[in-house]
């Protein structure tokens, strides 16, 4: 009976030296996912189907990520085949405030829309050209009010000005749907480790899902609002800190009630070792996922 006690208390120190390693790799995988996703403009087009115009947003600066204004070398010049004219244009054009243009430009009229998804300027003005009428539009200075800055402009009003007047337009519905669904599968995820660790009864089962349900909820909605104010690198580092406390704070509450609700008598280091593993694996899987559908997570 002893040798049976040794081996499973083995087994469980060598997982608990496993998910504490794994542990030592959050940094990196925050690291790396500060590589991943990157702020975004995205701005909706309405009142002027029908008509070709192209479309770039002027920057402060001259140059964000890649993108940069053309300093007159040819090599250094970024437009496909057929597309030097409309280059030319942008480049040629002169805005009243100095703003520059980064050679970062959209063929709007085909949806709409105008979507700089990769290293944005933080502080810009949107530009509009229409080739069949040579005019340009130019909007006032705006900065990013979000991690994803959602504008809708309505085209029909130039009209009467000529000046692109941006309204935000937040996709707050689709933000809500997400922080959902992203709390609903690391629930169910961290409860089918729970069964695969022996917690089967179904106090037990409703108490771990209580828990859960408690952290999940507050850790997304502060992570969303982190993620909405300060974009992917303070995300991180939220998303890494908040994930350590939702760790001890489960291991702890587990440890001191996971008893009461179990008919028979539990081991706290089983109780911890659960809480690593199911945080552990809930981290990674949803890194994974947030590659793989950016759009919820």
């Amino acid at each position: 009976m002893r040798s049976k006690n040794w081996s499973l208390q083995r087994k469980w120190n060598f997982l608990l030296l496993f998910v504490c390693t794994a542990i030592m790799f959050f940094p990196a995988a925050i690291v790396y996912a500060d590589m991943g996703p990157k702020p975004s403009v995205q701005i909706k087009f309405t009142g002027m189907e029908g008509e070709e115009y192209y479309g770039t947003l002027l920057s402060l600066y001259d140059s964000t990520g890649p993108a940069s204004v053309w300093d007159g070398r040819e090599e250094n010049a970024r437009y496909d085949e057929g597309e030097y004219q409309i280059w030319k244009t942008f480049v040629e054009y002169k805005d009243a405030d100095e703003f520059y243009f980064l050679q970062e430009w959209w063929k709007c009229s085909e949806n709409q829309e105008l979507k700089w998804i990769y290293r944005p300027p933080s502080t810009y003005k949107i530009l509009l050209y229409f080739p069949g009428r040579d005019e340009f539009y130019v909007s006032p200075i705006y900065t990013q009010y979000a991690f994803d800055s959602y504008y809708t402009v309505d085209l029909s009003k130039l009209a009467e000005n000529p000046v692109l007047i941006a309204e935000k337009s937040y996709d707050y519905t689709w933000e809500i749907i997400s922080l959902v669904v992203r709390i609903i599968l690391t629930i169910l995820l961290e409860l089918a480790i729970a069964l695969l660790f022996g917690y089967r009864e179904k106090r037990q089962i409703l108490f771990l899902a209580a828990v859960n349900v408690i952290t999940q909820v507050i850790l997304n909605i502060w992570l969303n609002y982190v993620n909405y104010t300060s974009g992917s690198m303070w995300f991180g580092f939220a998303y890494i800190f908040g994930e350590l406390f939702v760790l001890i704070f489960e291991a702890i509450i587990y440890c001191c009630l996971i008893g009461r609700f179990s008919k028979k008598s539990e081991r706290h280091t089983k109780a911890v070792c659960y809480a690593i593993v199911a945080n552990v694996v809930s981290f990674f899987v949803g890194y994974w996922l947030a590659e793989k559908i950016p759009g919820i997570f």
